[in-house]
């Protein structure tokens, strides 16, 4: 076997190492050639692992902490490992969910990097044999006073829009943060839900020897070469980064693909054995994983392949990304009526190769075997990572409490704040009702899709507070999954499972490495006690740039599950003179806190949270909704109790009178665990006694259209006008 007349030789390969450049260490290269391969690879085989054993497709360094995760319950129908997990949700039905990152190309190239950011994970879902209902987006940047970040920012949404609006898929929810920490490197991580009946369930498999491998879709070319490689290494300020590694992606094209394919799942499912996303490292990983997971070999014809430019070599047609690409199994014999369906929709589709049973990974290009490896070597046979864990030097003084002369003051300034104030600017670019299902819209504390044709709805969600585990991972990671359950908790649901964008820095150093762990084993120990599996996530890590990684940020994404959309619950109240309750205690929590991060910008201190009272919290405010007994629910997380108390009236005509015996500052404390809910004054006993000692009634709903907060030593009294206008206003310029 000989390398082609474009690339150098295996000898050559071995004396240069490229393969430094693509990811792949010469402990890798060595093992490969002595342990695995007993020679030396040729280029194109050197590529294939380079990408194959990279962080983003292998999680060679981050498998020992992945393995802590909990993904059992008696709802999974699949879990980790297949392009999206699987809940049962009664009636023969299923909901399907994932979340993937996208950091690297949306610093790069942020509205190609977004936009493919998007397709990708819809791609995921509907290869499950799921039609996709909604998207949700979790984005991190640097603080807008730096107009590069604003440019991003307004990039990023831009792409985010372009693609789910031209695609036909809502996009309904989401949460924005800024710190700048992400000045360097953004985070976006965009999550897809979708539903199907359980008999069409669809695996990633390449199964039966003879069987027919299918590629459909766009051509490919030389973008996205090596774009899991990128995604797997740090940013430096000091030289160019690869745009060359980003993907551009075609919305149009990605609606042929999903209603082809899905037409296919459910008129022939008997023809499909096999379906997967050409996600990161394209062809390869998806042939190569495929038949990994079945237990098969697999040999391709290159010169079948697609493509749309001339002279591609073997390396760049297997590890390029282009976008908007699947690859099928399908039976044999029955390879003409596939075809003719996807030429149906005008889509490029054509047998590239076939099922084997050497469990050999064959390529062929203009008449030679440039690549003939064991499928397990690319997909199992990774040398894992084992990094050393250190936690860092952290003081155990409580954090300061802050100085709060005028609340209201406060209250303005921090409803002005990036991370706290209105996201309707963004939010209103995004097409959130198409499809006709979307019963809540962005702007509650989660979004919520009715499930056609029958009672129930889907509540969803994602969110994280990178300031919290910056403080603590342990228990930041069970506050990330505690508040996506608060919020869709909230709004009528029970939270039936999650999945996540783990996103760190360079896992070489052992203090980030240490903040994974932590962070893996906190989300573990939350998901066990609210009976919400991880299904399936993703891990990013490398992070940083310069050497200076992001805070740890486990972005959870959440879904819940009501059984009747009667138990339909939003944040803001509804009637003059309904009473106002707290659910949960106030104390002085400033660790990580907005008002700790204005006043003095570094998260600080110890977090305190409880576990046992937080679904104690819970399990009383889904009680009172499904007995009918709430007006409204609102989670309480950045900004306190007066950020929420300002949120609970905005848009509504309404007012607040509340007294508290609290000090001025603990209104901007961020302890765990609370809710601010309404109940009309003929339901107040029956709350009562349900509730007992968890809440605390602090005031009513008024018609005066002002919120007015006394407490021991201070008080708001702030139009709702001027409140608006404060919160409505910290992201307004991006409509401009």
């Amino acid at each position: 076997m000989q390398a082609t007349s474009t690339t150098i030789s295996p000898e050559e390969i071995k004396a240069q190492k490229p393969y430094l450049e693509w990811g792949l260490s010469e402990a890798e290269y060595d093992y490969i050639c002595t342990k695995l391969l007993h020679r030396l690879p040729n280029y194109t085989e050197t590529g294939l692992f380079a990408v194959m054993w990279s962080e983003h497709c292998s999680y060679k360094t981050s498998k020992p902490a992945l393995r802590k995760f909990w993904n059992a319950g008696s709802r999974v129908i699949q879990g980790p490992g297949e392009g999206a997990g699987v809940l049962d949700i009664g009636d023969n039905q299923a909901v399907v969910f994932k979340a993937e990152s996208h950091n690297h190309p949306s610093y790069v190239e942020p509205f190609q990097g977004a936009a493919t950011g998007v397709g990708g994970i819809i791609r995921d879902i509907f290869s499950m044999g799921a039609k996709p209902i909604a998207s949700l987006d979790s984005l991190r940047f640097g603080e807008l006073t730096d107009v590069s970040n604003q440019r991003l920012l307004k990039s990023v949404v831009e792409g985010i829009a372009f693609y789910g609006n031209c695609i036909g898929i809502p996009t309904v929810g989401g949460e924005i943060a800024f710190d700048q920490v992400y000045r360097h490197n953004p985070l976006v991580n965009v999550m897809n839900v979708g539903l199907m009946d359980q008999s069409d369930l669809k695996f990633g498999r390449a199964v039966g020897a003879g069987n027919a491998i299918i590629y459909v879709g766009a051509k490919t070319g030389r973008d996205g070469i090596h774009g899991a490689t990128f995604a797997s290494s740090d940013f430096s300020t000091e030289k160019d980064s690869d745009r060359s590694a980003v993907q551009v992606g075609d919305p149009f094209m990605e609606k042929l693909l999903t209603d082809a394919c899905l037409k296919i799942i459910h008129d022939h499912a008997d023809k499909l054995l096999g379906i997967q996303d050409m996600g990161a490292a394209g062809l390869v990983s998806s042939s190569a994983e495929m038949a990994a997971k079945a237990g098969s070999g697999v040999t391709l014809d290159l010169d079948q392949v697609p493509q749309r430019e001339t002279a591609m070599t073997p390396y760049e047609i297997m590890l390029s990304e282009s976008q908007e690409r699947m690859l099928l199994c399908v039976k044999k014999g029955a390879e003409a009526t596939i075809l003719a369906i996807f030429k149906s929709f005008g889509l490029d589709a054509v047998v590239i190769g076939q099922v084997t049973t050497d469990n050999q990974y064959q390529l062929h290009h203009q008449g030679e075997l440039v690549c003939d490896i064991p499928v397990a070597a690319l997909v199992d046979d990774v040398v894992e990572v084992h990094s050393e864990k250190r936690a860092p030097f952290s003081a155990t003084r409580e954090a300061v409490v802050p100085v709060v002369d005028n609340p209201g003051t406060t209250l303005l300034t921090l409803l002005q704040q990036p991370t706290i104030g209105s996201k309707r600017s963004v939010y209103r670019q995004y097409d959130t009702q198409v499809q006709a299902n979307t019963i809540i819209t962005p702007g509650s504390d989660a979004a919520v899709v009715r499930v056609p044709h029958t009672q129930k709805a889907l509540a969803m969600t994602m969110d994280c507070n990178g300031r919290y585990l910056a403080v603590d991972p342990y228990k930041g990671g069970q506050i990330a999954v505690s508040e996506a359950a608060r919020n869709v908790v909230a709004s009528g649901a029970i939270p039936i499972g999650v999945t996540n964008c783990l996103n760190f820095g360079n896992p070489e150093d052992p203090e980030v490495f240490w903040a994974l762990d932590q962070a893996v084993m906190g989300i573990s120990e939350a998901c066990r006690r609210f009976d919400a599996p991880v299904i399936s996530g993703n891990v990013s890590l490398y992070n940083e740039t310069d050497g200076r990684p992001i805070y740890p940020t486990p972005v959870i994404g959440m879904v819940g599950l009501m059984t009747s959309v009667d138990w339909l619950t939003t944040q803001t109240a509804k009637n003059v003179g309904d009473i106002v309750y707290v659910i949960g205690e106030t104390r002085d929590d400033f660790a990580g806190s907005e008002l700790q991060k204005y006043q003095s910008g570094t998260p600080q201190g110890q977090l305190h949270f409880d576990l046992d009272q937080e679904v104690a919290n819970q399990q009383l405010v889904t009680t009172a909704i499904h007995q009918g007994l709430l007006q409204s629910a609102h989670d309480l997380s950045e900004g306190g109790l007066a950020v929420g108390l300002a949120e609970l009236i905005m848009g509504t005509q309404l007012g607040l009178k509340v007294a508290l015996k609290l000090s001025a500052a603990q209104l901007f404390s961020e302890t765990q665990s609370r809710f601010v809910v309404t109940v009309t004054a003929e339901n107040q006993k029956r709350f009562d006694a349900l509730a007992g000692d968890q809440a605390t009634i602090i005031g009513h709903v008024t018609a005066t259209q002002e919120l007015e907060v006394q407490v021991q030593d201070g008080q708001i009294s702030e139009d709702v006008a001027k409140l608006e206008a404060a919160y409505g206003g910290a992201l307004a310029w991006l409509t401009k």
